[in-house]
């Protein structure tokens, strides 16, 4: 689903006050049964260290590239990290091993990312891919998307926040973008990763207050290529998809056409068609994100470029403090 744009305004047109106003008693039955489902449900323990990277608001928010960072650099330090992920888009229930056959459809996008930097798990349960993943071998799980989910002891939970959109206008869903009550949500975390457009960007005084006394590691997301040459027309279903297109503008890269889809949109031969046609007709290369690119018909993903992306961390050094003990106690 696209977000609505109340959802980031506190204020606003009466006719979208009103319709916050309207949709705040579900909001609160939405927050009332997720907090009786964290409260009531008895976590279990692994025998490993579990790393949580999620959010409090519904959307892209840039946990995807914090994953792989910590697949990534674990694994390299020599910890078997395993990735565990719910497969959102896929028709896989789980557990199941991500491997190159697995396609979108089976297993969704970000699985298929993930697991181009180590061992990654796909299950619905995610009590039960945790423990597939150590009767395999992991000695440290990094679970993706999992702040509000209570099947699991977390050793270490890091809250992704966007710095454009923060919190949003503080209302929880479908009155405004949050998963549960703000308060309950940074109790429950370690260190805020406050993902910026741009290492200079200056977040608002709202959001500073918002995250006063927590433990905040600034980070923006950096592409790994130079920006392509020539006339492009960019598209992207993510959370945010303005975000892919704004990064591509920053880098130089010559957009004179987007196209916004809703959050993990499954692409149909149609719309692809649509795009080559548009594209062709103003001389333009398509161009998207890793993300989109996986879930993209294999017969169309010749002609797309991709621009990829990686998480860069202004205080590195705090973030791996926090990892230390893992890492020695996995090792």
């Amino acid at each position: 689903m696209k977000a609505p744009n109340f959802w980031n305004h506190q204020t606003g047109p009466e006719a979208k006050a009103a319709l916050r106003t309207i949709l705040r008693p579900f909001g609160w039955l939405y927050a009332k049964a997720a907090a009786h489902r964290l409260d009531t449900t008895e976590a279990i323990d692994p025998g490993v260290p579990v790393i949580c990277v999620g959010n409090a608001t519904l959307g892209g928010t840039g946990k995807t590239p914090v994953v792989a960072y910590l697949l990534q650099s674990m694994r390299r330090l020599g910890v078997e990290a395993h990735g565990l992920s719910r497969g959102y888009g896929g028709r896989e229930k789980g557990p199941t091993a991500v491997d190159p056959d697995h396609t979108a459809v089976d297993v969704g996008d970000e699985p298929l990312l993930l697991r181009r930097h180590g061992p990654v798990w796909v299950a619905a349960g995610r009590d039960e891919g945790a423990l597939t993943a150590v009767s395999n071998g992991a000695r440290v799980i990094i679970m993706d998307d999992g702040h509000q989910n209570p099947l699991l002891e977390k050793t270490l939970s890091l809250l992704v926040v966007d710095a454009e959109t923060g919190f949003g206008n503080g209302c929880v869903f479908p009155a405004g973008p949050l998963r549960e009550n703000l308060g309950a949500a940074l109790e429950r975390t370690d260190a805020v990763i406050l993902m910026k457009p741009t290492l200079d960007y200056q977040i608002s005084e709202t959001l500073r207050e918002q995250l006063t006394g927590q433990l905040v590691i600034p980070a923006y997301l950096a592409p790994k290529i130079d920006a392509p040459k020539g006339k492009l027309f960019a598209f992207a279903g993510i959370g945010r998809p303005a975000k892919f297109f704004d990064s591509l503008k920053r880098a130089g890269a010559n957009v004179i056409e987007t196209e916004g889809f809703a959050d993990h949109y499954k692409y149909k031969d149609e719309d692809i068609e649509g795009l080559f046609l548009i594209a062709s007709e103003m001389e333009a290369g398509l161009i998207t994100t890793e993300k989109d690119y996986v879930r993209l018909p294999k017969g169309y993903r010749k002609g797309v470029q991709i621009w990829p992306v990686a998480v860069v961390f202004e205080d590195e050094l705090t973030l791996r403090r926090l990892l230390h003990p893992i890492i020695e106690t996995a090792k």
